[in-house]
């Protein structure tokens, strides 16, 4: 099964507790003795917890998600507010400190606290890769007092594992192929296995596999015909073979461009919330537009207010020509809405394209000049917005009370800078 493999040494780094972390250096606190909570705001007592150290998870049950309200009123506690530009900062300067024990190309940063970084070479340097990963862990607790987890492994795929499975427990594990039908395929629920969520888990439970090893052991041609091209990464994946180049998507057939954002508010109408989905298209047609890629399928998911008890749809469409235009996302998306919408209060909206192909695959016929328009059009909007900001041309829904593009603006992560 591994004949033939390359076994490199790829890490895979995650700052623990990252925002509190952040948070508590800047304050001069201890994230690993002190129960610290980062709130969204202060003044609201129905705010939110971003992020808890260790000890307040410990000593008081609070994690991310508690209420402002339901923080036990102890003197012991630090309530901190964010700083995403801070946050943000912070982990820049982190890449920049890996950029010391390897080039830039070979880190690939995965999110704000976490990254992976391909170590081949520098046992010439230090010795074992275990050394160098020594020397990483006590740079980033002495420059930054930042505590963090590494997993190591032959692939990305592995170093992940090591690290969401074993590391974060222990604070380093290295998984070899070796350690595959021990530690990989014995874990379940399927969920924890990176890439898997819940609605593919269940849809692998009803296949009558509950387990990674159970996956392995399914026939390949089985998982493809169910799956696609997702069922031979699922199987693969299964066996800790993963075939990525540092950076590149984890699930191969998986890349998409896409948006999601819970509203300020419940949206009660149609015209309000097709007033948000515009706006997300368009966001979302330009980042594919300036990675001259273009897709077949749109996915529009909608989520119902709490209040009305939740629920939701999450469907898509496919169609015969691959685009990145604006409006013929935004078309399709309204023909979902119109379709499985059942007037109950909106409060999240998620929209993608997948199947991506190259732009110049598209045929633009001669006889069509509304393309050519369309497609400079949005060209030049995007030039726009990449050169004086993101609001220097928006569309006229965005200044309605409806739109959130404005004021999302002034955000960083979601929260204020």
């Amino acid at each position: 099964m591994y004949e033939g493999l390359e076994n490199r040494n790829i890490i895979c780094i995650d700052i623990r507790s990252f925002f509190a972390s952040c948070a508590a250096a800047e304050a001069g606190l201890d994230v690993m003795n002190t129960p610290i909570a980062v709130i969204g705001n202060l003044e609201q007592k129905g705010s939110i917890v971003l992020a808890a150290s260790p000890p307040m998870k410990k000593r008081f049950g609070v994690k991310t998600g508690t209420r402002l309200f339901e923080i036990p009123d102890d003197p012991s506690i630090h309530l901190l507010k964010p700083k995403m530009e801070f946050f943000v900062r912070v982990s820049m300067e982190i890449t920049r400190y890996l950029n010391q024990f390897v080039p830039s190309e070979a880190i690939h940063v995965y999110s704000v606290d976490e990254c992976f970084a391909d170590l081949g070479g520098t046992e010439r340097l230090w010795g074992p890769i275990e050394n160098t990963v020594k020397r990483i862990q006590d740079g980033l607790h002495y420059q930054f007092q930042l505590p963090c987890a590494v997993g190591l492994g032959p692939n990305m795929l592995m170093a992940k594992l090591a690290l969401d499975l074993d590391a974060k427990k222990t604070g380093f594990a290295k998984w070899t192929y070796e350690d595959v039908q021990q530690k990989l395929w014995p874990v379940s629920p399927l969920s924890k296995m990176w890439g898997i969520g819940s609605r593919l888990e269940k849809t692998l439970n009803n296949m009558g596999i509950f387990n990674v090893g159970q996956l392995a052991k399914t026939p390949l041609k089985l998982l493809e015909d169910k799956f696609g091209v997702m069922g031979n990464q699922l199987y693969h994946h299964a066996w800790g073979i993963d075939l990525s180049e540092l950076g590149a998507p984890i699930v191969d057939g998986q890349i998409s461009y896409g948006k999601g954002q819970v509203l300020f508010r419940d949206y009660r109408t149609k015209k309000e919330v097709m007033a948000v989905i515009l706006e997300m298209c368009e966001d979302v047609a330009r980042r594919a537009r300036e990675a001259n890629m273009v897709g077949r399928t749109i996915h529009l998911a909608v989520g119902y207010s709490k209040d009305s008890f939740g629920g939701g749809f999450n469907r898509s469409r496919s169609i015969d020509e691959p685009t990145n235009a604006t409006m013929k996302i935004y078309k399709i998306c309204e023909k979902i809405f119109d379709e499985f919408y059942d007037r109950s209060p909106v409060r999240r909206l998620s929209i993608s394209i997948t199947n991506l192909e190259p732009e110049n695959s598209m045929q633009l016929s001669l006889f069509e000049e509304g393309k050519w328009k369309e497609r400079k059009l949005g060209k030049t909007m995007d030039y726009l917005r990449s050169k004086y900001g993101s609001t220097a041309i928006l569309r006229a829904v965005s200044y309605t009370e409806a739109g959130t593009a404005v004021k999302r603006a002034g955000l960083l992560g979601g929260h204020k800078k």
